[in-house]
């Protein structure tokens, strides 16, 4: 028996992990397993955290959660989340990264890609001018 498909939640301020999705869609077409809830100003952090868990209660093991940023409450909730369920949270979210989990769920469980995804979401913040200079230069 093959085991689920790792699913993927983008977890933002105001709502723009769904624009993210869209972009994604844009550039690599339908995908399935990638969902995303937004915190808006309305919310108590009591029912954010009921609709986070409500999703990530139906994630397979090894899922993975991307947040906007650290030390928000879009990533504290997560990481209390990480403590029952084993799913993977990785914040600073960005469309580098995003494309890479949904690459990388193909090999399985995404606990197992973290640092990799990290590093990656690191790496990808570069100053276009610079690096086309670099380019053009050869260097």
């Amino acid at each position: 028996m093959l085991a689920a498909l790792p699913q993927i939640l983008l977890l933002t301020h105001g709502g723009w992990g769904q624009q993210l999705r869209e972009s994604v869609r844009m550039v690599i077409g339908e995908t399935s397993g990638v969902f995303d809830i937004a915190l808006m100003p309305v919310d108590t952090l009591a029912e954010f955290h009921e609709r986070v868990e409500q999703q990530v209660k139906t994630m397979p093991e090894g899922s993975l959660i991307l947040t906007d940023f650290i030390g928000g409450t879009t990533s504290n909730v997560a990481a209390r989340l990480s403590r029952d369920y084993a799913i993977g949270v990785i914040s600073g979210l960005n469309a580098t990264l995003l494309l890479a989990a949904i690459d990388l769920r193909e090999q399985g469980n995404l606990l197992n890609h973290l640092d990799e995804l990290v590093e990656l979401g690191r790496n990808s913040c570069l100053d276009v001018v610079k690096q086309i200079k670099s380019i053009i230069s050869g260097e």
